[in-house]
């Protein structure tokens, strides 16, 4: 049975950061790919980032360059992402994502990813 235990969510304020861990249990994904996705309460489930095992080649939205990092441990089955200079809009349940396709690139597509994690609040107060 495949598992993605997501951590390290909490409160935090307008500039912090956090740091989430999402270990997946089950399954190799060393070749696949692992992301994260974030849903606010009345919004779609929008990607945030995402690491391939295969190429070590990383991709964030837009929105989160430059202030969040992913990166791959143990085996490339366990994934942190790295949050600095929060922001209150993005308070929002934070998923971990993977696939075991091997591809190059990330996909962005919520439908690439098979597997899903339980979710990991994050807000950020103002």
């Amino acid at each position: 049975q495949v598992q993605l235990v997501e951590s390290g969510g909490g409160l935090v304020q307008t500039g912090g950061s956090l740091r989430l861990s999402c270990a997946a249990a089950g399954r190799t994904f060393s070749d696949g790919i692992i992301a994260w996705f974030r849903q606010a309460p009345g919004k779609e489930r929008e990607f945030v980032a995402g690491i391939s095992g295969s190429s070590g080649i990383t991709d964030y939205a837009d929105s989160v360059k430059g202030r969040f990092t992913i990166s791959r441990a143990n085996a490339r089955n366990t994934v942190h992402l790295q949050m600095n200079s929060l922001k209150p809009e993005e308070t929002a349940v934070y998923y971990c994502a993977a696939s075991d396709q091997r591809r190059l690139l990330v996909r962005t597509d919520r439908n690439h990813y098979a597997y899903w994690g339980q979710g990991t609040q994050v807000t950020v107060s103002s």
